[in-house]
C-alpha cells in the first residue's frame, strides 16, 4: 500500500478524517500543540502540521478511490498530471517520528530575541527571559547603557526575525 495526500476543504479535517475512517481507510491527519496568543493571554491548541491536507493509504487498484472525492470534507486527491502523488513510506514515518521534535518548539523560548510593539518600549529589541503568569513575560532590554529586567504584556511582543 502507498501513501496519498489529500486535499480536504477549509476547517473540515476532521471531518473528513472522520468519514474517512468510517470507510476505514488508513488515515494519517497529523497534529501538534502550538502554544498561541490570543487576547494577551497565552493557549495552547492542537493544530494540524500541514493545513488543508491529510494522508490516506491505499492500494492503485482498492474501489476505496471511486469514493475519496465524494467523502465528506475532502476537496481534491493531490495529483500530478491526472495520476495520484505517491509519497514514499519513508517520508510519513520520518513526519511521525518527528512530531514530538516539532511540537517542542512551539512558543517563545528563554534566550530568543524579540521586539516590543506597544508601550514605552515600542521598538526596542529585548532578550525572551522567561514567562510571568499567563498574560506578562519578562524580558531583558539594554536601556542607558545597562541591562534591565522589565515585565512586559506578552500581547506586545513578537519574536523578531533572524536577519
Amino acid at each position: 500500500m502507498t501513501w496519498y495526500a489529500l486535499q480536504h476543504k477549509p476547517s473540515q479535517g476532521d471531518r473528513a478524517l472522520t468519514h474517512l475512517q468510517n470507510q476505514d481507510i488508513a488515515c494519517f491527519y497529523p497534529k501538534i500543540t502550538v502554544e498561541k496568543i490570543k487576547a494577551g493571554k497565552r493557549t495552547k491548541q492542537l493544530e494540524p502540521l500541514f493545513p488543508g491536507y491529510l494522508f490516506v493509504n491505499l492500494e492503485q487498484t482498492d474501489p476505496m478511490w471511486a469514493k475519496l472525492r465524494s467523502t465528506r470534507g475532502i476537496l481534491r486527491i493531490v495529483s500530478f498530471a491526472n495520476k495520484p502523488a505517491a509519497i514514499p513510506d519513508d517520508v510519513i514515518q520520518h513526519i511521525k517520528d518527528s512530531l514530538h521534535t516539532v511540537a517542542e518548539q512551539g512558543g517563545i523560548k528563554p534566550g530568543q530575541a524579540v521586539e516590543l510593539d506597544e508601550g514605552p518600549f515600542k521598538g526596542i529589541e529585548a532578550i525572551f527571559q522567561a514567562y510571568d503568569g499567563e498574560e506578562r513575560a519578562i524580558v531583558l532590554i539594554s536601556f542607558m547603557q545597562k541591562q534591565q529586567t522589565v515585565k512586559v504584556p506578552l500581547s506586545t511582543l513578537h519574536r523578531r526575525r533572524s536577519d
